[in-house]
């Protein structure tokens, strides 16, 4: 039988953190084998709010790099970069004119994002739940990875396809393919290092609130060494007091491989001077693979080159029969 097909994505605007690599990036390197992986970098959402233009295109090399260099298998995914397929872009208008506006001033995110950026909210911000949509249902994904924070853009999503489905398709001839989300609850949520309730993010202003992948072996000490804590000694899991307690040996147990058991019997008795250079050794030793592999990558602009333009074929080629099919079941007379 042919694999699920899974698609993925992370936008090109600064560097990748721990967050996205513990709670997205190796778990799909972990579970590639077991399905048609389509990975891109979704660099048509970077611009949704302000961006800088003289970094977009290397910030895109830098996202595909470190998805090589975390361990994605070009045998079993297919990487590319989302604007270089034109069809993302030509099935969000065509869905634009399917969903209700009051399903995208609902969303969650927007809100939040629309307090932080003021009069300088774009439509690109509204409407760019309805451009993940696309990206889903292009590819005829039968699975989406993604975060508590995430499953709402995937009911939209669904909500979307079952809408034209309803509208525009026939009873035993669906327009769209309906995903469903693929959620890992370990280490989906990794918590920023200055406040333990928020999740880590690349938007935080802080570069002290996460750890990056291409950090040095120094920056790395000094953000840990740095990071907030608690007057208690013995450190423990799952503690709502302990918010900060709970994310740093929850990373802990994520770099090293050990068990949960095994780090809490480890760590019980510990204070924050003993497992601070702990966690920055395991860290820095977890992350030196990746910077070696992105290193050697990068100085190989070509070989860069070459698999994104293999991506751009090979998705494109997919892309274009559901544009196609969706194009149809709306009415459009079909090129000559």
């Amino acid at each position: 039988m042919p694999k699920q097909r899974i698609l993925s994505g992370v936008q090109p605007t600064g560097n990748l953190h721990l967050g996205n690599y513990l709670g997205a990036i190796r778990n799909w390197v972990e579970t590639q084998k077991d399905y048609e992986n389509f990975f891109c970098v979704v660099d048509l959402h970077a611009i949704t709010v302000p961006h800088n233009p003289e970094t977009l295109a290397q910030d895109t090399y830098t996202i595909a790099a470190l998805y090589l260099a975390c361990g994605i298998d070009l045998n079993d995914s297919t990487i590319f970069v989302q604007s270089h397929v034109t069809a993302h872009s030509e099935l969000a208008w065509l869905l634009n004119c399917v969903t209700p506006l009051n399903w995208l001033e609902r969303m969650i995110q927007f809100k939040e994002k629309a307090v932080k950026q003021g009069e300088n909210v774009s439509t690109g911000l509204l409407d760019y739940p309805v451009l993940m949509a696309a990206d889903i249902l292009l590819y005829d994904a039968d699975k989406v990875p993604v975060g508590e924070d995430q499953k709402q853009h995937l009911e939209l999503t669904r909500n979307i396809a079952l809408r034209m489905n309803d509208q525009f398709g026939k009873k035993d001839q669906p327009v769209l393919k309906l995903p469903t989300p693929l959620i890992r609850n370990e280490g989906a949520r990794v918590m920023s290092l200055i406040d333990g309730t928020k999740k880590m993010s690349k938007s935080d202003p802080s570069e002290m609130s996460r750890i990056n992948l291409l950090d040095s072996p120094d920056e790395i000490e000094k953000k840990i060494k740095r990071c907030k804590t608690d007057p208690i000694r013995g450190l423990t899991f799952d503690d709502p007091d302990r918010p900060e307690c709970n994310n740093l040996l929850s990373l802990y147990l994520l770099l090293s491989g050990k068990t949960k058991e095994t780090v809490a019997a480890e760590c019980q008795d510990m204070g924050w001077g003993q497992f601070k250079p702990l966690l920055t050794e395991t860290t820095i030793e977890a992350l030196r693979p990746i910077q070696e592999k992105y290193q050697e990558l990068m100085t190989e602009k070509g070989y860069l080159d070459s698999i994104l333009k293999e991506g751009q074929e090979k998705a494109s080629s997919i892309a274009q029969e559901t544009l196609s099919r969706v194009k149809n079941a709306l009415g459009y007379l079909p090129p000559f």
